[in-house]
């Protein structure tokens, strides 16, 4: 094979590209030589068996500290000229901003994938900082990949992009081979499962309140929660109060959370925003219900009531009634509404086909 380019890809998190873009860069590593940038937090040993080469940088995904930021933008110039790459490919916000805008002045080819607006864009003071230096980051860009179609409105809206630069797939679809539809479990009890940061924008203070509620009904249940803490100190102590009751497992964080979705009834993702939930794509395939909220990001992975129910943002009454009403339903209910997110899934977020969209858009 004759390598004719170079593709750097850029990211905030070594282990999320892997989990969710890998298939995309083996696609690309067949006509490129693909080198990655990021983190090190986990499976950068895998890529490197893959044969890519991967780089270092070091980058604080909640910092707001300019200093840090300056050297980050340092650490990106020199790796593009040393790289001099073909073209550049970015994920989440500190890579879009910074090396976008890095990639605009050296005339580099440069391509943004928006994973959602985060947390910079619900404070009104930040949100306005992050839109000037978005607007100038993506107005180069060949092209601006959105996981959800409200993001995209956003930007067109305030005239960060152009039309004919935007495109929207459904976030980074889900690998279907991986995940498999798997038969319902016979728990005891109902098993919720919550999979993701332990934060307030995640929806912690709505679930456990509406585990306190479930709890006092005397409902039978419990909930299965994986994943590790961005506000320990809030949510520590609540979190050991419900684990007391008998109503929560907390395993931490599991780097292969497959099994947990396989032995839930159903997953529960109270999320104020998301890009796209990996989560309540990976939980459809598998065959299990979805609660979630009715917000970009979340509301298009369920069909509502069909293969699960949307709640309303921030509101611990909506997800309690929610969760109560999938107590109520029968077994059989149950698995065929898991069936039918499958059969979404196979329709809507097969990966195969986002990756061949993907590159058509970066090969055109």
């Amino acid at each position: 094979m004759t390598v004719t380019n170079k593709i750097l890809i850029c990211s905030n998190h070594s282990y999320m590209l892997y989990q969710f873009r890998r298939e995309l860069i083996e696609e690309l590593m067949k006509d490129s030589e693909v080198v990655l940038c990021m983190p090190f937090v986990g499976h950068e040993e895998d890529f490197m068996s893959m044969g890519l080469r991967c780089i270092e940088v070091k980058l604080n995904r909640r910092s707001m500290n300019p200093l840090s930021d300056l050297k980050l933008v340092s650490s990106y110039r020199a790796l593009l000229k040393r790289e001099q790459p073909d073209k550049v490919i970015t994920y989440s916000i500190k890579p879009n901003l910074y090396m976008g805008i890095l990639c605009r002045y050296y005339r580099i080819p440069y391509y943004i994938n928006v994973q959602g607006l985060g947390t910079a864009f619900v404070r009104p003071v930040l949100s306005r900082v992050a839109g000037l230096i978005y607007k100038k980051a993506v107005s180069g860009a060949q092209c601006v990949f959105f996981e959800n179609t409200n993001n995209a409105a956003y930007f067109l809206h305030h005239r960060f992009v152009e039309k004919n630069k935007v495109h929207v797939f459904h976030g980074a679809g889900v690998n279907l081979t991986q995940h498999k539809l798997c038969p319902m479990p016979c728990n005891e009890k109902v098993h919720f499962l919550y999979l993701g940061r332990i934060m307030r924008e995640k929806g912690m203070d709505e679930l456990f309140q509406a585990l306190e509620w479930l709890y006092e009904d005397g409902d039978e249940f419990l909930l299965d929660l994986v994943g590790f803490f961005e506000e320990e100190e809030k949510y520590s102590n609540k979190l050991v109060k419900l684990m007391e009751k008998g109503i929560v497992n907390f395993y931490g964080f599991r780097d292969n959370p497959d099994f947990y979705y396989q032995q839930a009834d159903c997953i529960v993702m109270p999320s104020y925003h998301e890009g796209m939930s990996n989560v309540n794509l990976e939980a459809a395939a598998t065959g299990r219900c979805v609660i979630t909220t009715d917000v970009p990001g979340c509301r298009e992975a369920v069909d509502h009531e069909k293969t699960g129910f949307l709640v309303e943002k921030a509101s611990s009454d909506s997800l309690y009634k929610a969760m109560k009403r999938f107590l109520q339903l029968e077994p059989a209910v149950r698995a065929e509404m898991g069936k039918a997110g499958r059969r979404k899934m196979e329709r809507e977020f097969d990966r195969r086909q986002i990756v061949k969209e993907t590159i058509r858009w970066i090969d055109g």
